[in-house]
């Protein structure tokens, strides 16, 4: 095949052949630069005229980067890419971990939850950098800042254990390198987790009536429910009728807090608000959304419940009412601290104790009830005598 003719431009070392254009019939010109480097002569393609936008100026800038040494040859860029490639390919960097660790992880609401933290605050600090970058100085900061943010010491704790969980996954599966322990060290923020959400008994019959004035029966109920079970509000966002067993007085609890599904007795009160809580067709679910999808905030409504009860400001309703639910079990004495943990589907008794105090008082208040009788037994026969 003949050698392609060559035409010279205005600019030196920059001259272009004629072929045929990528896209259509037409001719295009292909622009080269001809030049010196490390003693030997190096010619190479520039760019085509049309696909590239090509002309004989931008060629000549092209060649004078690469004879000062500011652009690689076509050659070496070639390589450099494919070597950073391999390099890219190596790479665990946050981010890429975190895809590979929810590839081995089940599909569900905790594992939505905690993507959804690694978006939120993970990710811009941490995702493009390799477990062997971060510093226990930057695990400092990214606490610091969640709470001064406001965030809670638990949410705090939640982010900075899922780096945890992360890097130690990717070393596991020998995908990185194991963090120097003298340069990355993870400290936990404190959590209380004995916050109870306690109301005096005329604030809880403020709060009775302001859910019984609510007129958005969906809202009242939801709360109504929440009081009458201890069910979480998640759990009551996933309700769906087909979990409410009416022939045997079970309430189905799907994978509650992350753990394994469970049924909690439906009591006369539940049932109550149950059968005469209206059905939304074309929806599964007991307390729908909009559209009839889930449900997944209810925050309008029981705020509003709140002011009309007068309420403290830092009462959390959806936690105060499955923790009047607890205390007012606790405190009748009538039940034990493992049933307790069944109804409230804890899957530790050590969330429990922190009612314990409360069976504790019922006890004694019943062995006083024991030691009064008998002090009335012992007046009477010293009486008789």
């Amino acid at each position: 095949m003949p050698a392609m003719k060559r035409f010279k431009t205005e600019y030196p070392g920059v001259y272009y052949v004629e072929a045929r254009a990528v896209a259509g019939d037409r001719a295009e010109r292909v622009y080269y630069v001809v030049y010196r480097r490390d003693g030997r002569v190096v010619e190479e393609k520039a760019g085509r005229q049309y696909q590239d936008a090509m002309t004989p100026a931008k060629a000549s800038r092209i060649r004078a980067k690469r004879v000062d040494g500011k652009e690689l040859p076509n050659t070496e860029r070639r390589e450099a890419e494919r070597a950073q490639k391999d390099a890219d390919a190596n790479r665990w960097t946050l981010a890429r971990l975190w895809g590979e660790y929810k590839a081995h992880r089940p599909a569900g609401h905790a594992l939505k939850t905690d993507d959804c933290r690694f978006q939120k605050y993970v990710a811009p600090v941490f995702g493009e950098r390799l477990p062997t970058e971060i510093l226990t100085l930057d695990m400092d900061r990214l606490r610091i800042k969640l709470l001064k943010q406001g965030k809670s010491a638990q949410t705090a704790k939640h982010v900075l254990a899922l780096v945890k969980r992360i890097i130690r996954f990717g070393v596991q599966k020998g995908l990185c390198d194991a963090p120097d322990p003298r340069k990355l060290t993870i400290t936990m923020p404190k959590v209380d987790n004995e916050t109870t959400e306690d109301l005096d008994p005329e604030e809880l019959a403020r709060l009775i009536q302001a859910i019984e004035d609510e007129p958005n029966i969906q809202a009242a109920n939801f709360m109504r429910l929440a009081l009458f079970t201890g069910m979480r509000r998640g759990e009551l966002f996933k309700l769906e009728w087909r979990d409410c067993d009416f022939e045997r007085g079970f309430i189905h609890i799907r994978h509650p807090k992350g753990g394994q599904s469970q049924k909690i007795p439906m009591n006369d009160a539940a049932r109550a608000v149950l059968e005469s809580h209206p059905h939304v067709e074309g929806t599964p679910y007991v307390f729908p959304g909009q559209g009839g999808k889930r449900r997944v905030t209810i925050q309008v409504a029981s705020n509003r419940i709140k002011a009309r009860a007068g309420l403290p400001a830092e009462f959390r309703p959806m936690h105060g009412l499955r923790h009047l639910f607890a205390s007012t079990l606790a405190s009748s004495g009538q039940v034990d601290l493992l049933t307790l943990q069944k109804l409230l589907t804890h899957k530790s008794a050590a969330m429990t104790r922190r009612y314990a105090h409360l069976r504790d008082d019922a006890m004694r208040r019943a062995s006083d009830v024991a030691g009064e009788a008998f002090a009335i037994l012992r007046t009477e026969k010293n009486n008789c005598c």
